[in-house]
Formats: structure tokens, sequence, C-alpha cells
């Protein structure tokens, strides 16, 4: 006979909002726009825990990702439109049949594969986005997607410009675009690393011939950017496409400082 010690009252009665597992890895297949991508995803997946009940089945969490990803995402996977937060919805919609809750939550980080072509010599580059999609169930059981991209693109000071002559200090800076929507409000992952990558003087590459190298130097003298123009012209580009509340943040590293710089907006 198995004693579930997980239904026993615990010594302090106090609700927990998020109980789960975390840096749980496995593989996620997603078809999109008539393509199938394959994912290593790394989930998060949350539920409340009443004051009363002193924890979770933790194994049960584990099954409704296992049977997702064996059953439902193979039926979801011949649909037009299937995404990462249907996925992340079937999860805790199998999740309720097996622990009852309120509240859940089901968080995805993984990277996106995307190709590009250099900006001289026009060959195929394959470059690296980092990703976060989340699906909160709340308590009155509406559903909201949280969308996040992180892309890394070059700067180039405008104040060393104008005063050096028109020489400058360039450096690598990293921003974070984030949309919180809600569920059925369709965007694209892919749209929302587009307006982050465009709002720096340059992107960077991870395949670069001479000629390539030249033009983003080039590029970047003619588009001088403080870190506060990247995040500005990221937030207001992304208001004209995206529905829902919008996080903005941008770290310069710094090339002739021993310090970053950063610079953060919401809506």
């Amino acid at each position: 006979m198995v004693v579930e010690t997980q239904e026993e009252r615990p010594a302090i009665m106090e609700k927990l909002h998020r109980v789960g597992i975390t840096n749980l890895k496995t593989v996620a297949r997603i078809n999109w726009k008539g393509r199938t991508y394959t994912f290593i995803p790394t989930f998060e997946i949350t539920i409340d825990v009443p004051a009363e009940k002193k924890g979770i089945h933790m194994s049960r969490l584990i099954e409704s990702i296992t049977e997702t990803m064996s059953e439902a995402v193979e039926e979801e996977v011949m649909r037009a439109h299937t995404s990462l937060e249907e996925l992340e919805k079937c999860i805790i919609m199998r999740l309720e049949r097996k622990h009852p809750h309120k509240r859940a939550e089901v968080w995805i980080r993984t990277s996106l594969i995307l190709e590009r072509e250099t900006p001289a010599s026009r060959r195929r580059s394959l470059e690296s986005y980092d990703v976060e999609v989340g699906v909160i169930k709340h308590e009155d059981g509406r559903f909201e997607k949280v969308l996040r991209v992180t892309v890394v693109g070059n700067t180039a000071c405008p104040h060393a410009m104008a005063n050096n002559q028109g020489k400058t200090h360039i450096q690598r800076a990293v921003a974070t675009l984030e949309v919180r929507t809600a569920f059925d409000e369709e965007i694209a992952l892919e749209d929302m690393i587009d307006v982050v990558e465009s709002s720096f003087s340059s992107p960077t590459y991870t395949l670069l011939k001479t000629i390539d190298e030249n033009a983003v130097v080039q590029g970047m003298y003619r588009n001088p950017k403080f870190v506060e123009d990247v995040a500005r012209e990221i937030i207001h580009k992304a208001r004209e496409r995206f529905a829902g509340k919008l996080h903005v943040r941008v770290i310069s590293n710094e090339s002739i400082h021993k310090h970053d710089v950063i610079a953060e907006t919401w809506s």
C-alpha cells in the first residue's frame, strides 16, 4: 500500500502559488507553416497548492508531458498552426485530469534557428536565437501567454563619433523583447526577432567573409545608436505590430568601459 504523504496536512497552513518541476529537457516537434521543427526544450511546469495540502505528485506532472509528447503532439503536428504555446496548453489540459489545481503555468526555453543571408556575399548563415514561451491558466479559467525573444546585435556610439572626427567604438548588445497577451493572439516568434534585430546599428552573423565584415562595419558607422535608441526603436516597432503588454530590456556590453549599460522600458 502506497502512503500518499502529499495529501497530508502541512504543519504550516499556507497556500503556495507555484510548485512543480523545472529544468526538465525533452524533445518536441512543432509544425509551423507546413514545416516541421524539432526542439529540445527545457520545461518548467507549476501549479498552485492549497494551504491544507502538503505537496503535489511530481510524477503526474512528468506524465502529463510524456503523454502529450507521445499522443497529442502527433495529432497537433498535422495542424497548420501548431505552436509551442499550443503544446503547453495541451499539457495543462492533460494535467487537469491528473492533478487538481486552480492555476497552472508551463514554460519552455529553447533555441530557434533561422536562416539569414550575409550582407555582401549573400551566403547562407544559420543563426540561433534564445526564445521562451509561457502559458498561464488563471484561476478564472482564462489562458494567457508570454513570448520572449533574445537577440544579439551591434551598436556604434554616436557620441564618440561626433567628437572624434567620425571615429567611434562599437560593442555587442543583447536585447530581450517580451509580449504578454491573450492566448488566441497570433504572434510569431520570428516576427518578434525581426523587430529586435532590425533595431540595432547592425545585426551580428555566425558566418562572415571579409566583404561581409566590411559591410557590417560600414553599416554600423552609417547607423550609430545609443543603447537607449535601440530600446526605444524596439518598443516603437513592437507597439505597431503586436497586441499586449510589452517589455524591452537591452544591455550593451561596453567595449571601452569596465561596466555595461542597460536600457529598459515597458508598456
